[in-house]
């Protein structure tokens, strides 16, 4: 099967650079803070903005012709056209060198990095990092790396599944926040950031096409509840975060924001009742 993917095709993506801009508009904040249920001050031109609100600036806006069967935009344009079926967030890091603020007019700037193939237990997988900077009119924002991940179809149907509900805390957390993402905040989050990937609020398509039991909770969305938890508890937004999927996180499954203490910050986590981690991240200052 790996055989099936013209890498060296793939890889003359590398280099490949994209430039988009997008204004940190008042809306969009408290469209935000009201997705996250943050009950936060009308937002005034000047204010520091929230955390991880560049995920929801400039995204691409492919007429709904030009998508794909998933919802996402057809592939071969600025992304490789990586012939597997099925997308994820895999992770990425952000190092934050200034705070965007509301009304900034900012540009982000992305750049192709990398394309690499892998066998995995269920098939192939290949990884395609891009690299973004965002700019505000005081420079440098934050840089990222993004790292996505493309899968193999899986075959049939997801049976229904039920929730665990969550048990008493883990032993080594030092701070944690019990939570659950339903189908509302998935949608609120997918309008958003204008993503119209079908497996975060159409049910019938994630279970019979993706053969996931339920709605999948957006990567960044996680990524975001973690940096802001990490944040609340450092009292400071932290200058270097890291983040990595491990597992699915579903609509229905109750799960906990897990912290601990590093030697240099602190290692995060969101957890299911059934002590799976979903998602791991570190935290630096």
């Amino acid at each position: 099967m790996t055989m099936m993917l013209d890498i060296n095709h793939l890889k003359s993506w590398i280099g490949r650079t994209e430039t988009a801009r997008d204004v940190v508009a008042p809306r969009l904040v408290r469209e935000f803070a009201a997705t996250f249920d943050r009950d936060d001050p009308a937002p005034r031109a000047g204010d520091p903005a929230p955390l991880a609100i560049h995920w929801c600036l400039a995204p691409p806006t492919a007429i709904t012709a030009a998508l794909g069967p998933d919802g996402h935009p057809a592939r071969g344009g600025f992304l490789p056209p990586v012939p597997l079926p099925r997308r994820m967030w895999a992770g990425g890091t952000l190092r934050f060198a200034d705070r965007l603020r509301v009304g900034d007019e900012v540009e982000r700037r992305s750049r192709i990095a990398d394309v690499v193939v892998k066998e995995g237990r269920a098939g192939p997988l290949c990884f395609v990092a891009v690299d973004h900077e965002i700019v505000s009119p005081r420079g440098l924002a934050l840089t990222e790396r993004h790292d996505i991940v493309y899968r193999a179809a899986a075959g049939g149907g997801a049976p229904p599944a039920e929730p665990v509900p969550l048990g008493p805390p883990p032993e080594d957390a030092e701070w944690h926040r019990d939570m659950q993402a339903g189908p509302v905040t998935l949608f609120r989050y997918s309008a958003l950031t204008f993503n119209g990937h079908r497996i975060h609020y159409d049910r019938s398509y994630a279970r019979e096409a993706e053969s996931y039991p339920g709605l999948i909770v957006h990567g960044p969305l996680q990524a975001t509840l973690l940096l802001d938890f990490a944040a609340e508890i450092g009292g400071a937004a932290p200058r270097h975060f890291t983040f990595r999927g491990l597992s699915p996180l579903f609509d229905f499954m109750p799960f906990r924001l897990v912290a601990r203490r590093t030697g240099t910050g602190l290692a995060l986590r969101t957890e299911t009742g059934t002590g799976t981690s979903t998602m791991e991240a570190s935290a630096d200052w």
